[in-house]
């Protein structure tokens, strides 16, 4: 045996002579292959992304994927909980707002600013590209989270509703309306569809956005 190197098993950490891996080395495993995963689909499509690009990519065997999830299906929608999780993060302030003008604002200054970094509009392009032949595609969007920041726009416009602020009204119809006034034009130009937006003319769509939509609910 002199000589010869002793292959480390996949996954273990350095140090470890053998047995299971650490919790801490399964949580790193887990984070580089979500990683890799997460810059294949959003760069190749879902269509071009195999598990088996995505094992090499990251250096580890396609059944260490298979243990964790069933599927690519599954590993996609483990990409967008990822994704979407990291983008609703920081939306504790919607509710701490004085007024609901104040709680708009900064409900849309958040959204605009996650809905128009490289990733959610690669995102957006694949839904786009690939629901067709996909049509599961939108049903694991919404079920990662997706509907999560519409819920919690209706959630606000709900208490709005209760303290009298606006009159009594389709809650949720407006909460969907909010995101579309607010994002189809700047996305739509973020995609190529038109001049994209600087930062002073997204502040400005923002702010006429909200506007609009307040004269509507209050009306």
């Amino acid at each position: 045996m002199s000589g010869a190197t002793k292959r480390r098993p996949e996954g273990r950490p350095e140090g470890r002579s053998g047995g299971r891996p650490t919790a801490e080395a399964a949580a790193q495993l887990e984070t580089a292959i979500l990683d890799a995963a997460t810059a294949a689909f959003l760069a190749d499509g879902y269509a071009a992304t195999s598990i088996e690009a995505i094992a090499k990519s990251c250096g580890v065997a396609k059944r260490t994927i298979y243990a964790r999830w069933t599927g690519k299906p599954a590993l996609f929608k483990a990409v967008l909980e990822r994704l979407i999780a990291r983008w609703l993060s920081d939306t504790s302030d919607w509710n701490e707002a004085a007024t609901l003008q104040a709680a708009l604002d900064q409900a849309a200054s958040r959204i605009l600013a996650v809905a128009l970094t490289p990733e959610a509009i690669a995102l957006n392009r694949l839904l786009i590209a690939e629901s067709a032949r996909f049509p599961e595609l939108p049903m694991l969007m919404h079920q990662a989270g997706a509907g999560e920041g519409t819920a919690r726009i209706d959630a606000l416009l709900r208490r709005a509703v209760s303290a009298g602020t606006i009159p009594p009204q389709d809650t949720l119809f407006a909460a969907e309306q909010f995101f579309h006034i607010l994002l189809a034009g700047p996305q739509r130009r973020a995609m190529g569809l038109g001049r994209p937006l600087d930062e002073m003319q997204t502040r400005v769509w923002q702010n006429q956005a909200v506007a609009l939509f307040l004269h509507g609910i209050l009306t």
